[in-house]
C-alpha cells in the first residue's frame, strides 16, 4: 500500500468549517430571536467559503480540481456496476462528486435567497431592498421552506453514505478528511499541500472574504 496526500489542507478546512458553519445556521435559524445575528454571520462565513471553494477547484491540489470529479454518466454507470479499479477514484467517486456539486449549488442558493429575503417581522438580508418585491416573496419562501428541507435532506444522505460506507464496505472515509491521507495500492498523483499553496489558499479567502464583505455594503 501506498500512502499518499489526497485532500491538501486548505480543503480539509474548508470542509470542517462548512459543517461547523451549516450546524450554526440550522441550529441559529430553529431557535429565531437574536440567535439571527449568528444566523446572518454564519450566512456570510458559508458564502465566503463557497467562493473560496469555487475558485479553490481550479488552483488546489490535484485531487480538489473541479477537473477530477468523475461526473459523466457513463462513469457513474461504470462505477454503479463495480466496473472501476480501487485507484480510479483516489478523491471523490462519481457519486460522492454528485454529491458535492449538488450540495454546493445548494448552499449556493440557500445563501443567495437569505441575502434578499425578508420575514416582516424583525430580520431582513442586506440586499432585499434592492429587488423586487416579488422575489423578495419568493426567497423568502424558499430560504424556509424547500431550500431548508433539501439542505437537511442532503445532509442526512451524506451521513447515510458514510456509514454505508464503513460498515458495508469497511472503508471510512472520514480519516482522510482529517489528516488528509489515504492507503492506495498503486501510485497516483498525490496533491500538492506545500506553504507555498496554503499561502495562496489564505490569500483567496481573504480575498472571497472581501468580496462577501463588498457584496453585503452594497445594501447599506
Amino acid at each position: 500500500m501506498v500512502q499518499l496526500r489526497i485532500w491538501d489542507l486548505p480543503t480539509r478546512l474548508f470542509h470542517w468549517g462548512l459543517v461547523l458553519c451549516v450546524s450554526g445556521l440550522v441550529i441559529t435559524g430553529n431557535v429565531g430571536g437574536n440567535a439571527m445575528i449568528w444566523h446572518f454571520r454564519l450566512g456570510y462565513a458559508v458564502l465566503t467559503l463557497l467562493l473560496f471553494r469555487i475558485v479553490w477547484g481550479f488552483m488546489g491540489g490535484h485531487w480538489s480540481r473541479w477537473a477530477q470529479l468523475p461526473l459523466s454518466p457513463a462513469r457513474v454507470w461504470a462505477y454503479l456496476n463495480g466496473r472501476h479499479n480501487t485507484t480510479d477514484f483516489a478523491g471523490h467517486n462519481p457519486l460522492g462528486s454528485w454529491s458535492v456539486v449538488v450540495f454546493l449549488v445548494i448552499l449556493l442558493l440557500q445563501v443567495s435567497t437569505g441575502l434578499i429575503s425578508d420575514d416582516e417581522i424583525a430580520n431582513m438580508g442586506p440586499l432585499s431592498s434592492l429587488v423586487s418585491g416579488q422575489w423578495v416573496t419568493w426567497a423568502t419562501s424558499w430560504h424556509k421552506g424547500w431550500g431548508k428541507i433539501i439542505l437537511l435532506l442532503l445532509v442526512f444522505l451524506h451521513l447515510l453514505a458514510l456509514g454505508w460506507y464503513r460498515w458495508r464496505k469497511n472503508l471510512s472515509l472520514v480519516p482522510a478528511m482529517w489528516h488528509g491521507n489515504k492507503s492506495l495500492p498503486n501510485q497516483v498523483p498525490p496533491s500538492v499541500d506545500h506553504l507555498h499553496s496554503r499561502a495562496w489558499a489564505l490569500a483567496l479567502l481573504l480575498i472571497s472574504f472581501m468580496a462577501v464583505f463588498g457584496l453585503v455594503s452594497l445594501g447599506n
